[in-house]
């Protein structure tokens, strides 16, 4: 695993706070996995993410919970194997992520879920509404469970539409970003994840010793790479954010604006698994997902903005790139009660 593939302090802080008294037992559990206690002052550090599954299986193992202590039951030492174990022997990934879904929800009192399909979208519901909102931490680690297993059940990483939360956004989200999806939204009436529906049918392949390899590198095979800021890809798609679409400059423009001949930009986006064009329809995306919640923007004026000919070219591209029409995920994102 690269060491681009790190973590923030900020996560690790969360994951001590209610699984470790401060002072000693932190310093203790800290230096076990090979951290300076002095590292958790530095708010721009971050660490590994085989460290930081270091410390959550540490964390598990001490407490005998494999959630940080952050439900009045305890998620077993155990309990994500066992969960594994069940999902696997589903016939199809959907029937795989409900029982990863049940196993949760028994074993969880806070945290009840259900999975809906809404025609050519899914989206994963968190039954809490009655309860106080939990804190983002703990939402995202049940994410990052139930997400990491769905997508290693598939065989593929399944795209997140997007993801809105009851609780008020926190002070770092930058990972979240990453991890999840770029469209996060927070104090909203309900927690939920909406995805493509595509794929909820495809039949389940995994094998003992496939189960064996994913256990044996989990949690950190399911904490996304880190994405470095100051990569020449995440500077073009800032650069991209801050232009009208009809303003975006063709390959040899942006080559000659970074001072670097087109072979070389190509190149070196090739280096960092990218191409221009998938760099611009990945800005496409995230514009059309944050302009679809708003309904007052029709879905010409968003074909507009991004730089399509008609809205039709908008809806086409809009389902290549999510597995759903634009009514679909403008209906299910705008509903807030079933």
């Amino acid at each position: 695993m690269s060491e681009k593939d790190t973590i923030s302090l900020h996560l690790v802080r969360e994951a001590l706070l209610q699984s470790c008294a401060p002072g000693a037992a932190t310093e203790e559990i800290l230096g076990k996995v090979g951290l300076a206690p002095a590292l958790l002052l530095q708010d721009d550090a971050r660490v590994s993410a085989t460290t930081y599954a270091r410390l959550w299986r540490l964390l598990a193992r001490r407490n005998d919970d494999e959630f940080f202590g952050m439900d009045p039951r305890k998620l077993k030492s155990g309990s994500f194997e066992y969960l594994c174990r069940s999902a696997m022997a589903q016939d199809s990934l959907g029937a795989g992520l409900g029982s990863v879904l049940g196993f949760l929800s028994l074993m969880l009192d806070h945290l009840p879920a259900q999975l809906v399909r809404q025609q050519s979208l899914a989206e994963i519901v968190l039954l809490e509404e009655a309860r106080e909102p939990r804190r983002a931490f703990t939402y995202f680690t049940y994410w990052m469970i139930v997400h990491g297993v769905a997508c290693w059940l598939g065989g593929r990483r399944i795209p997140i539409l997007a993801i809105e939360l009851r609780c008020a956004q926190p002070d770092f989200c930058a990972d979240y970003q990453v991890m999840f999806s770029e469209n996060l939204r927070f104090d909203r009436p309900r927690t939920r994840m909406i995805f493509s529906a595509d794929g909820l049918d495809a039949p389940i392949k995994r094998s003992a010793e496939e189960l064996k390899r994913f256990l044996a590198h989990a949690p950190a095979n399911i904490l996304v790479k880190y994405r470095d800021p100051e990569s020449l890809a995440s500077r073009i798609k800032q650069g991209l954010r801050q232009l009208p679409a009809e303003q975006w400059p063709e390959t040899e423009g942006l080559a000659q604006g970074l001072a670097m001949s087109a072979s070389t930009l190509r190149r070196r986006l090739a280096d960092e698994g990218q191409t221009y064009q998938g760099l611009k329809d990945g800005v496409r995306k995230e514009l059309a997902i944050v302009w679809l919640a708003e309904p007052s923007i029709s879905f010409s004026e968003i074909a507009t903005r991004l730089g399509f000919a008609d809205a039709s070219s908008f809806y086409k591209a809009f389902r290549k790139w999510s597995g759903s029409n634009p009514g679909h995920y403008r209906s299910l994102i705008l509903n807030d009660t079933h």
